[in-house]
């Protein structure tokens, strides 16, 4: 039986070790992680149209909102990716506020419209076809923008809360979720690393874990409910797949059998689409 291909978009970086000039670059740990879990991952280039030297009949502008993002631009993500039986979203810079009309905050980094243009995209191939995916910290931030949710841009100047940056947080998980089925215990160590927070939880979506702070630390599906997004964004298809978390389980996968379950879950979910 073959490993369930797995595949995650890269994040753009102006350097990288032994390599002269940018570079497309993903954490170790997650492609370990998924690995130990059974899953193949294979990086994929996450290009988008957009900026003055691409054409306007197919630039993407973010100050449209998710107006901009085509249908023929969703298709040409979903079928970059048809290959793979899960994604997994990972984290990352700032979501840019432009896509939502709103204005930067100081605190903002690595801000990257054209890394949102096909992260958003790809998004939208999850949520609208099905597939199965795990968001991570980013990816779970994006995923809620994508269905008319909001975020808190920095939780040290909106919620007087301490950024979760560098610590191991407390959470707790409802026990009615599924998320804590996958978990197998009601409360986890979380490695965090997030000045951001979810602030309006999606249509469709509901919080099933938070830090002893009160800060939304998981979403799932409510009751595999549909939910329709912003003007122009996604909508939640029937049967959509996806667990998704504020906190960084890759950083403690091989210490903390929890962590695990997340990946592992994942790849028995695209295993089911791999056996089809």
């Amino acid at each position: 039986m073959g490993r369930p291909i797995i595949a995650i978009p890269a994040r753009f970086s102006a350097s990288a070790s032994a390599l002269r000039f940018g570079a497309d670059v993903t954490a170790r740990k997650l492609l370990d992680a998924v690995w130990a879990a059974g899953g193949e991952p294979v990086v994929i280039h996450p290009v988008a149209p957009v900026g003055d030297d691409v054409p306007a009949d197919r630039r993407i502008d973010p100050s449209r909102g998710f107006s901009a993002l085509t249908q023929d631009f969703v298709d040409e993500v979903a079928e970059r990716v048809a290959f793979a039986d899960g994604i997994l979203l990972p984290g990352g810079g700032d979501v840019s506020p432009v896509w939502t009309g709103d204005a930067m905050h100081e605190t903002h980094y690595d801000v990257d419209v054209e890394q949102d243009a096909f992260d958003f995209a790809l998004a939208r191939v999850v949520i609208e076809r099905g597939v199965p995916a795990l968001a991570i910290c980013r990816g779970m931030q994006l995923l809620n923008v994508a269905l008319g949710g909001t975020l808190h841009f920095d939780m040290d100047d909106e919620l007087s809360v301490e950024a979760h940056r560098h610590r191991v947080e407390g959470v707790e998980v409802d026990a009615d979720s599924r998320l804590a089925g996958v978990l197998g215990v009601p409360q986890v160590r979380a490695s965090c690393y997030h000045h951001q927070c979810l602030k309006d939880v999606a249509p469709g979506w509901r919080v099933v874990a938070r830090s002893s702070d009160g800060v939304t630390e998981a979403v799932e599906l409510d009751g595999g409910a549909a939910g329709e997004g912003a003007s122009g964004a996604a909508t939640i298809a029937g049967g959509a797949s996806v667990v998704a978390v504020q906190w960084h389980p890759e950083d403690t996968f091989d210490t903390d059998p929890q962590q695990a379950k997340l990946f592992a879950d994942l790849v028995e979910r695209a295993r089911r689409v791999s056996d089809r």
